[in-house]
């Protein structure tokens, strides 16, 4: 038997966390984005700034909150970000079908509103682009409507809504996870397609950052992440 004596030093940093690590997450199921952040700017009963409420707002700014990802998780592989701009009574409404849900989503909460809401937690924000029924060149056009300073055609159409000034969204994410809802891809597939997103996004941003996933949950990680 070996006697150890540790001493520990809690007023001795060692180093800075990211604050990225302490990232949250808002998705489009259940009550978390609508009803739980969003209420929209009709309703009376429940105090709200531009639609979101505000005790929610008050919360998370005390927390505080140095990223915030959106759409999803499993529902970013089915938004199509055409459907949440634009006056949102024109706006499309879906029936969301994520995780076996069956949702309408009226997409009152959509692209401008929330980057507002991360301008006023002081967040950065992080956009999930649509891998499973999307295209690359969906996700370059959303780049392109947020971040473009050149007045395109989906420029002048930001400007329209009412940003004139580019949002400079720096984080953007090739899809949610690689399994289920993800798609279920194999390693070399994953990374394949993971390629092909980041050559077309690349050319339009070449300051935006990507986020990918790198493993599975199938029990399987270490044999998948080798291929």
């Amino acid at each position: 038997m070996i006697d150890v004596t540790m001493i520990v030093r809690g007023d001795a940093p060692i180093g800075t966390i990211a604050p990225r690590l302490y990232g949250h997450f808002a998705e489009h199921l259940g009550r978390c984005c609508y009803d739980g952040l969003w209420v929209g700017t009709e309703r009376r009963d429940i105090p709200q700034r531009n639609g979101f409420r505000l005790d929610v707002l008050e919360a998370l700014r005390a927390l505080p909150v140095p990223l915030l990802r959106w759409p999803g998780g499993c529902y970013a592989d089915h938004y199509h970000w055409r459907d949440g701009i634009g006056p949102a009574d024109e706006r499309p409404r879906r029936l969301g079908m994520s995780c076996g849900l069956q949702v309408l989503d009226d997409n009152s909460l959509g692209t401008h509103e929330f980057l507002w809401f991360c301008a006023q937690l002081g967040a950065e924000p992080y956009l999930a682009g649509n891998v499973g029924s999307g295209t690359p060149q969906e996700l370059c056009d959303w780049v392109e409507y947020c971040n473009s300073a050149v007045p395109t055609t989906l420029a002048r159409m930001r400007a329209a809504n009412g940003h004139p000034e580019p949002f400079g969204v720096r984080l953007w994410g090739v899809g949610n996870e690689n399994w289920g809802c993800g798609g279920n891809y194999d390693a070399p597939t994953y990374a394949r397609g993971n390629v092909r997103y980041a050559t077309m996004l690349r050319p339009g941003d070449p300051g935006a950052g990507l986020g990918t996933w790198g493993h599975t949950t199938r029990g399987n990680a270490e044999r998948w992440g080798r291929g």
